[in-house]
């Protein structure tokens, strides 16, 4: 048995949601899985996957359209290009697509949906039609690209994403796809993953509204929008994604850069936070879990993707239907289930291999102020600021040279921390931003900003 495997009873709670989504909601095939710390935990399918006498149902290598999950993988290369050094995100679209007509938004604007790019494009519904070139798109939108100011609010675009899609294939001399499949797919053995059907593959249907009936749904080449929506994919691969997105990034990405991924860049309900969207992902708040993904929606198709990091859990569905209400409750119906009645169990501590001596002199506490903060050495070799009783702000750092770190995430995210050493070769003090941390409060000898008062402690 798999160390992954779940139990019967939790099996058998997993197919009975995903039997009653599939009937409540006349789905005509769905399949849905459980990723577990990088590997396929459970999946199960209900429903038929394409007409005729003896229509078949679906496996975990059967195809579905993943429609807008194209996108995350879309959002990894530009990463990785930002990585390799041969854009900025801060840089305007026109500086590597010249005549954009949304050149003056921003990279990042563009893969978070903070652009204010319209939402759809111009002319026939693109997502039921043949696509043309990028320059035929360009020239269609006729100077009416952006229909927000950039950075204002959420506003979901997917020809945003087929400017992205522009700029890879300028970058990279060749489609978006092809640096897609190069730099993700193959490396994670998703060779299922493609532009148009394999078979075995299933066939889109609508479910009219008001009869047992389903008419099928046409599938094109969208052309440049095609980096919006355009990929087909399998059980299968999707739990490797799953697993990506979880954290388990191997060759494909820097876990620095996975972390920066999925950092909120806006929030999508400003009100409550419980949906939001990073660099290429979407993001949502459940039940105390905070989740990275995408949801997925083409004529025919509707699927989801997300990943737990924190639980080293996953769940994804794929269905055959254009409208079925399904996302948002199967998806995390499961999460719910597994969290209720089979808690992931956190992993096994074990102690670091070696520690650097010079490191290890580093930890315990040190004071902002009067403010007590404590400095652990982890496993990974990392730095992390853990408040203690009189409370202040967290953050992990990693090294950036000798004596130096940059911080990862909170209010440090990308400042520097440097160790200050005394004429005895002893760390004296640190430096983190404009901040000095001390081994004492405020200890007359210490660099203070704004100096220590020379009475020094006193009473009344």
């Amino acid at each position: 048995m798999s160390r992954n495997a779940l139990l019967p009873t939790t099996e058998r709670l997993l197919t009975h949601r995903l039997a009653v989504e599939q009937s409540r909601f006349r789905v005509p095939s769905l399949i849905a899985a459980v990723v577990r710390d990088g590997e396929l935990a459970w999946w199960g399918a209900r429903g038929r996957m394409s007409e005729g006498a003896e229509p078949g149902r679906a496996t975990a290598d059967t195809q579905y359209r993943i429609g807008s999950i194209t996108k995350t993988m879309v959002g990894v290369v530009v990463l990785r290009l930002r990585d390799e050094g041969k854009l900025d995100l801060s840089d305007p679209l026109e500086r590597h697509v010249p005549g954009a007509p949304m050149g003056n938004r921003t990279i990042a604007q563009l893969l978070s949906h903070t652009a204010g790019v319209r939402a759809e494009s111009p002319g026939e519904w693109w997502e039921r039609t043949e696509g043309g070139d990028w320059a035929q798109l360009a020239e269609a939108m006729d100077g009416e690209a952006t229909v927000l100011r950039a950075g204002s609010r959420h506003h979901y675009s997917n020809v945003g994403y087929a400017a992205l899609g522009e700029l890879i294939a300028r970058l990279r001399g060749r489609s978006w796809f092809e640096a897609v499949r190069a730099e993700v797919l193959d490396p994670l053995g998703m060779d299922r993953t493609t532009t148009s059907p394999v078979a075995p593959h299933a066939t889109g249907w609508a479910v009219h509204p008001w009869a047992d009936v389903v008419l099928p749904e046409p599938a094109h080449d969208h052309g440049a929008m095609g980096a919006a929506g355009q990929l087909w994919s399998t059980v299968d691969d999707l739990v490797r994604w799953t697993a990506f997105l979880g954290g388990n990034t191997g060759s494909v990405l820097s876990k620095d850069t996975w972390e920066e991924m999925r950092e909120p860049a806006i929030v999508a309900d400003a009100d409550e936070w419980t949906d939001g969207h990073g660099l290429g992902v979407q993001l949502r708040r459940h039940k105390g879990r905070r989740l990275i993904g995408h949801g997925g929606a083409m004529p025919g198709f509707i699927a989801s993707v997300w990943a737990d990091p924190a639980d080293r859990t996953g769940v994804l569905f794929l269905s055959n239907t254009t409208y079925g209400g399904i996302r948002g409750r199967l998806d995390l119906g499961m999460l719910d289930i597994l969290a209720e009645h089979e808690p992931s169990l956190p992993e096994e501590w074990l102690p670091a291999v070696s520690a650097d001596p010079a490191l290890l002199a580093l930890t315990g506490t040190w004071y902002w102020g009067s403010a007590s903060i404590a400095l652990h050495l982890r496993t990974d070799g990392r730095l992390e600021l853990k408040t203690l009783a009189h409370g202040g702000r967290t953050s992990r750092f990693r090294p950036a040279g000798a004596d130096a770190w940059t911080g990862l995430d909170g209010y440090y995210a990308g400042e520097r921390m440097r160790v200050v050493r005394g004429p005895d070769g002893a760390a004296d003090h640190l430096e983190l931003a404009s901040y000095i941390f001390t081994r004492e409060p405020y200890p007359p000898t210490a660099p203070i900003p704004g100096g220590v008062d020379p009475g020094g402690w006193r009473g009344r």
